[in-house]
């Protein structure tokens, strides 16, 4: 029986967290800013970093259907596992929704995303600002979702770590043992 996660799966997981973190944090910010350069330029950071984040979760997304994820514990229920499944596949869901939807956003705004100030990335629909409009509200919705689906993703970890004393933590955080 697999009983971790691979150093690459550890890597990415905690590289992407820290990145949705920032990016979330970043677009929170933004979002209070009065129109200005220095918003723009952050609000171009923040496409940034969802681009990437986009191309991580893709890495991610091929690296976790060519490694098989260690088995949950023994003693979960049946419900316990369907939900611990349903809540890292709607995390993934979301980790390529909600730059998707940013990137439409975007598109529908008339303003193109360019990757790193140096790649203009495709516009993927037509100058629609009444569309931009609702894909940007989707877009915080969903990342409000993101959020809480990642604040019970935490709370389930401690869970298992403290309560049931098993090693689902440990898995994410070698340097805990198991």
């Amino acid at each position: 029986m697999n009983q971790g996660y691979t150093r690459t799966a550890i890597f990415l997981h905690w590289l992407m967290a820290f990145g949705l973190i920032g990016a979330f944090g970043l677009g929170v910010y933004v979002e209070g800013l009065p129109f200005s350069p220095s918003k723009l330029k952050l609000i171009s950071w923040h496409k940034w970093a969802g681009m990437t984040l986009l191309g991580l979760v893709v890495v991610r997304l091929l690296w976790r259907f060519t490694h098989r994820a260690p088995e949950l514990p023994g003693q979960m229920t049946p419900m316990a596992r369907m939900a611990a499944h349903a809540g890292h596949w709607l995390l993934y869901v979301l980790m390529v929704a909600i730059p998707l939807t940013g990137w439409l956003a975007s598109s529908a705004q008339g303003i193109s995303v360019v990757w790193l100030g140096v790649w203009q990335l495709p516009d993927l629909i037509g100058k629609n600002p009444d569309l931009g409009t609702r894909l940007q509200d989707a877009h915080m919705v969903l990342n409000y979702l993101l959020l809480a689906t990642v604040v019970g993703h935490v709370l389930a970890a401690v869970h298992h770590h403290f309560i049931k004393k098993d090693t689902v933590l440990a898995r994410m955080l070698p340097f805990l043992g198991r």
